[in-house]
């Protein structure tokens, strides 16, 4: 460490103990663009034997209960490097030499499982049902299944996760260390939008170090250092998979995908479902090139979402289609009536011994022309009701209606001529 380093160390040691309470939200924003400090931070972290490394922890415990939300997130950014810290020291056997670290993760520990008021936290979680769209799915894209989750989202059947209430620690020990640090790792994950770029970066390497260590792949990785194995939980190694998703999403690509090949490594040596399950989904998802996004723009998990236009089909059949084919059908009939009996006036009977229009056939000489059209628009009318007409099948009546104004306005008739 330099001397210069070694200077902007000390110097934010004395400025935090003298700074007044009122000048405390400006000085915690203008923090994290400090980048000398946060690198001579991580390198004061990086060596355990340094004489800096107790003060640097103690600031950073007061950091977090100071309830200053910028100074919690500033102390969360060197998390991964304090775990992958302690754990080289306890793979080393050299536990007192990490006896600062240990006391600052487990402060942060006991002051995430309680609330304001001293009660012990229980977080929970529901599980998104498949019924319901989302950035990830749609529900018509699943077919059948789709239909049976909606079902049992309908009995309030949806499953809900629980975590909590955690126990105090007052040590870290071989039984309950994976339990504290896979918990400060899920404090980490919730603040992942906040961490800067070097944070993303140190928990990439942290996570890689920790899989190969004591393997022959470490020899692959040419990592240095620690050549003892270092024992992991499965639950552990799924917290580490979801902060390497969002780094492979947000600037970090290289690093996040050679961490990702890393944990799935060890999770089958370990013979770990969860890590590979969530771990072989990861990798299944990932675009064929790298992902070429800014670190300094907008944090986010680039999806593909379909169009919800194209999902609809032109024959699709809803409510409006059923009720217009319903009407429809019940219009055939009457349409078909009308021009059967159109058709029926239309085809007269014509007498060529009767031209003048008198009708002997029916016993109907010497009614005129208007009694005839009335006849004829009553005939129209009492169609379905004429019982002779139903019975022979063809109403002589309406047959012989209109003869006389056709043969006056000289429309030649296609219908039937006798003889």
């Amino acid at each position: 460490m330099f001397t210069s380093e070694r200077g902007v160390v000390e110097e934010w040691l004395s400025e935090f103990k003298t700074l007044p309470e009122t000048s405390l939200p400006n000085y915690a924003t203008n923090l994290k663009d400090k980048n000398s400090l946060v690198s001579s931070l991580y390198k004061v972290i990086q060596e355990p034997q340094s004489e800096l490394l107790e003060p640097v922890c103690h600031q950073l415990f007061e950091f977090y209960r100071s309830g200053e939300e910028h100074l919690l997130r500033f102390t969360l950014q060197f998390l991964p490097e304090l775990i992958w810290c302690y754990l080289a020291v306890s793979a080393s056997r050299n536990v007192h030499s990490s006896g600062c670290i240990e006391a600052l993760l487990l402060g942060v520990y006991n002051l995430e499982i309680v609330d304001k008021q001293g009660h012990s936290k229980v977080l929970s979680f529901t599980i998104p049902s498949l019924s319901k769209p989302s950035v990830y799915h749609e529900p018509s894209s699943i077919g059948s299944m789709a239909l049976t989750e909606s079902a049992l989202s309908q009995h309030g059947l949806s499953k809900v996760v629980y975590s909590g209430p955690h126990p105090q620690r007052e040590m870290l020990t071989a039984q309950n260390r994976f339990e504290v640090l896979t918990f400060l790792l899920l404090c980490y994950n919730a603040a992942l939008t906040y961490m800067p770029s070097v944070s993303l970066q140190s928990l990439c390497q942290i996570c890689s170090r920790i899989c190969v260590c004591g393997y022959p792949r470490q020899h692959v990785r040419k990592y240095k250092g620690v050549s003892s194995r270092i024992p992991v939980s499965s639950g552990f190694m799924v917290q580490m998979l979801t902060g390497i998703y969002f780094a492979l999403y947000n600037g970090e690509w290289d690093l996040a995908q050679k961490a990702l090949e890393d944990i799935i490594y060890r999770a089958q040596l370990e013979l770990y479902p969860e890590p590979l399950l969530v771990a072989n989904a990861i990798k299944a998802s990932l675009p064929h090139g790298a992902m070429k996004s800014s670190k300094e723009g907008t944090r986010c998990i680039q999806v593909e979402i379909t169009p919800t236009s194209s999902r609809i089909s032109r024959n699709a059949v809803t409510s409006m289609s059923i009720r217009g084919h319903r009407w429809k059908r019940h219009e055939q009939p009457d349409n078909n009536n009308d021009t059967t009996e159109l058709g029926i006036l239309v085809i007269p009977e014509i007498s060529v011994t009767n031209v003048s229009g008198e009708r002997t056939g029916n016993g109907e000489k010497g009614r005129t022309l208007g009694e005839i059209d009335a006849q004829h628009m009553q005939g129209v009318q009492e169609t379905a009701t004429d019982p002779r007409a139903e019975s022979k099948g063809l109403p002589e009546i309406r047959r012989q209606k209109s003869v006389r104004k056709m043969m006056e306005d000289g429309i030649n008739s296609p219908g039937r001529v006798q003889f």
